[in-house]
């Protein structure tokens, strides 16, 4: 089934009028909530209930990873930055791989009991203390733990019925510059970036079923920003490295992406790239924008992004009385209380 290949933000924590209009265009294919959309877990709940009854072809997405990047809190578990469990994994082995399975297990569950489809997870960048907007948010700052761990995270997402997107390809951990809030250059050559920060996309692109490009540019490899450019997303990621699931563009309200222009500019570019469904938010007047020149062009759909609806609903009340999931939680606490 073809999916709208534009997702976009909501104002608040109930579906304005205006909002449920939006969500009827056949250009819109998914729906994004923030923190300023999230009160509590019944709330939440109620908010993509209403999502679903505008339109029941809209993928719902989150952001919650762990640590600093995570929407969803009154009510749900508090994970603890990936890094924590790589450094968990490097005290105890066999243990800490299965707290990543099982973390990667949770975090889905509670998402999906909630109505939402995806988060967007895991971060693949490898990095620990250089990039001022990754650190902790990555599992390591080698690309082999990288691998193993987000593979294992991977595995526990799929067995909830959660899929995957791994971000930030191909890898923001090697400079210090935010793409939210500036243009990043990355001056690195292919065989570095290859033998270091590629590792992991390449080594998953089976297991993934989503991939966000890094608002990057790297000049000594390619001219254009990597969300925008043939090059990365056609040549490396699709043929390359063999990756068929759904490429999303990162939010193209980001200041990374102003390389590219105006936003009718950017969403021309990150399509024409190969991005299957471009992420407007934060702006409503762009959006606005990009939504008009869609419809004004009639684009086809993907029939990609329905793979990433999620594959089966989960009772929150039947999950929350799970011994696994309080296991879990006493042994993420233990590793928040020795950080």
């Amino acid at each position: 089934m073809a999916y709208g290949r534009l997702m976009l933000d909501l104002a608040g924590t109930e579906l304005t009028a205006a909002e449920q209009q939006l969500l009827h265009s056949p250009q819109v294919g998914g729906v994004i909530l923030f923190a300023r959309n999230i009160q509590s877990r019944e709330q939440v709940t109620a908010l993509n209930a209403q999502i679903r009854q505008a339109s029941d072809h809209l993928l719902i997405a989150v952001d919650q990873e762990g640590g600093r990047v995570q929407r969803l809190r009154q009510g749900f578990t508090p994970f603890p930055p990936m890094q924590a469990l790589g450094d968990a994994v490097a005290e105890n082995l066999e243990a800490g791989m299965q707290l990543v399975r099982d973390t990667g297990w949770l975090m889905a569950s509670e998402v999906l009991a909630c109505g939402f489809d995806i988060s967007f997870a895991p971060v693949l960048d490898v990095d620990r203390d250089t990039s001022s907007i990754i650190g902790d948010r990555a599992f390591s700052d080698n690309p082999e733990s990288v691998v193993k761990l987000a593979g294992a995270f991977i595995e526990g997402m799929h067995e909830a019925g959660m899929a995957a997107t791994g971000k930030h390809f191909p890898g923001h951990g090697g400079i210090v510059a935010d793409s939210h809030l500036e243009a990043p250059v990355d001056s690195r050559s292919w065989q570095q970036v290859m033998d270091h920060d590629l590792k992991p996309f390449g080594a998953l692109s089976k297991l993934l079923d989503g991939v966000m490009p890094a608002h990057i540019t790297f000049p000594a490899i390619d001219p254009d920003s990597v969300g925008f450019s043939p090059f990365w997303l056609q040549q490396v990621l699709r043929q390359q490295l063999g990756f068929d699931g759904v490429i999303f563009s990162d939010d193209l309200s980001m200041k990374g992406a102003d390389v590219a222009g105006g936003y009718t500019d950017k969403a021309r570019l990150a399509l024409d790239a190969g991005c299957d469904m471009i992420l407007v938010c934060n702006c409503p007047e762009g959006a606005m924008e990009v939504l008009d020149m869609m419809e004004r062009q009639a684009l086809a759909g993907s029939d990609r992004i329905s793979a990433m609806r999620g594959a089966h609903s989960v009772d929150w009340d039947r999950l929350c009385a799970d011994p696994r999931r309080n296991k879990i939680i006493q042994q993420l606490e233990e590793i928040s209380r020795s950080r």
